[in-house]
């Protein structure tokens, strides 16, 4: 694996990862009150469209990580919809 493809998997790594503290935090307390449903709708498509973009440019780590924050991105929105 080239150094550029770790870069990417390493900044994809963090940027993901960023979701996991909100999705820990939203099931403990299980309050979702100061989430944005809408910012985190426009983020999910964002990210989809991400997902598309790097399976059009082969690039396995915009892949990954964004399949990743796609799935802990609609976990926030389903929990925003189950503990309204």
């Amino acid at each position: 694996m080239d150094s550029i493809t770790l870069l990417g998997l390493l900044g994809g790594t963090l940027t993901t990862a960023s979701f996991f503290p909100q999705v820990v935090k939203t099931i403990k307390t299980r309050s979702t009150k100061d989430v944005s449903f809408a910012m985190f709708l426009l983020l999910s498509a964002g990210i989809t469209i991400w997902i598309i973009y790097g399976i059009k440019i082969g690039s396995v780590p915009v892949v990954v990580a964004n399949s990743v924050s796609l799935v802990f991105s609609l976990v926030i929105l389903v929990l925003k919809l189950v503990y309204k």
